[in-house]
C-alpha cells in the first residue's frame, strides 16, 4: 500500500515538474517575438540628398554669419541651416536655404571664404553632413541676430549664444513654435551625390529631322561689303523639283528662322529710318 501511495505521489510530481517546464517554453516565445516586431517597427531616417555645391553653400553660411569665429560658431549657424532645410517651411536645398533672399549675409554666396578657415570649415560641415552633429544648445532655432541688439518683439525664445551671434526660437504665447519644427538628427540621413549638377535641364529644339529647315536664300542685289539677305522664298526646294514652297505635315513644329533685314531698311525706336538725317 505504502508502495502504491509512493509511486503515486512521484507520478504526480513528474506531471507537475512537466507542466512547469512547458509553461516556460511557453511563456519565453512572445517575449521575443514581441522584441522582434518592435525593430522591424522602426521608422525609417528621412534621406535628404547634398552636393559638393551645397557643402560649399553650408561652409559659406558658417563663415560668414559667425564672424569668422570658431568651430563653436560654425556647428550654431550651420545647425540652423540643418533645422530650416528639415523643417519643410524653408527651401528643400542647403544652397536654396543660404542664398535665400533677406536671410542669410549679403554676398554669402559670392564673398571670398579666406584659406586660413578652410580647415576648420570643413571640419564643421563634415560633421553636420556625414556624423549628423548639431550644436545643442541651439535646439529648434532658425533664427540669429548680432548678440547684443534688442527686439521689442515678445515671441522671440532666446536658447544660446555662439560665434557673436544669439539664437532664438519664435514662440507664441503659450509656448508653441510659431514655425514647423525641424527633424532632430537621429531622424535624419544626408545622401551625397557626387556630380550633381546644379543647372536645369536643357531643353532639345522642337525640328523634325524629317522636315527641310528653311534657309535664307542669298539676295543676288547684295553686295560682298555689306552682306545683306532677305528670303526671296519659304522654303528652299529639293534640287530634283521643281521650285516650290515645301508645307510640313500637319501638326509637326518647325522653327521658321528670322533673316537680318537690310540696314538701310532697318527703323530705329523712335520711327525715324536708320539712314535719316
Amino acid at each position: 500500500m505504502r508502495a502504491e501511495i509512493s509511486f503515486g505521489k512521484s507520478l504526480i510530481g513528474i506531471l507537475f515538474v512537466g507542466l512547469a517546464a512547458a509553461s516556460c517554453t511557453t511563456t519565453s516565445k512572445p517575449a521575443v517575438t514581441a522584441a522582434n516586431t518592435k525593430k522591424q517597427g522602426q521608422p525609417a531616417k528621412v534621406t535628404f540628398n547634398y552636393t559638393a555645391k551645397d557643402r560649399d553653400c553650408l561652409q559659406r553660411a558658417m563663415y560668414f554669419e559667425s564672424q569668422h569665429s570658431d568651430k563653436d560658431g560654425y556647428m550654431a549657424v550651420g545647425t540652423v541651416v540643418m533645422n530650416r532645410l528639415t523643417s519643410g517651411a524653408y527651401p528643400p536645398s542647403i544652397c536654396g536655404v543660404v542664398a535665400q533672399k533677406r536671410q542669410f549675409a549679403p554676398g554669402v554666396m559670392t564673398r571670398e571664404v579666406k584659406p586660413q578657415a578652410e580647415t576648420e570649415l570643413a571640419s564643421a560641415a563634415d560633421a553636420i553632413l556625414i556624423k549628423g552633429a548639431r550644436h545643442p544648445a541651439v535646439k529648434d532655432a532658425m533664427f540669429f541676430h548680432t548678440n547684443g541688439l534688442k527686439f521689442p518683439y515678445d515671441n522671440m525664445h532666446y536658447v544660446t549664444v555662439a560665434g557673436g551671434n544669439a539664437f532664438y526660437e519664435k514662440r507664441d504665447s503659450n509656448g508653441m513654435l510659431q514655425t514647423p519644427p525641424p527633424l532632430p538628427s537621429y531622424e535624419v540621413a544626408m545622401n551625397y551625390v557626387p556630380g550633381e549638377s546644379m543647372l536645369p535641364p536643357q531643353f532639345e529644339a522642337l525640328i523634325p529631322s524629317a522636315v527641310p529647315v528653311p534657309l535664307p536664300a542669298p539676295d543676288p542685289m547684295a553686295t560682298a561689303s555689306t552682306g545683306q539677305m532677305r528670303i526671296t522664298a519659304p522654303v528652299t526646294a529639293p534640287e530634283t523639283s521643281p521650285v516650290t514652297s515645301v508645307e510640313p505635315e500637319p501638326g509637326m513644329p518647325i522653327a521658321i528662322p528670322t533673316p537680318r533685314p537690310a540696314y538701310d531698311s532697318v527703323m530705329l525706336r523712335d520711327g525715324l529710318p536708320a539712314n535719316g538725317g
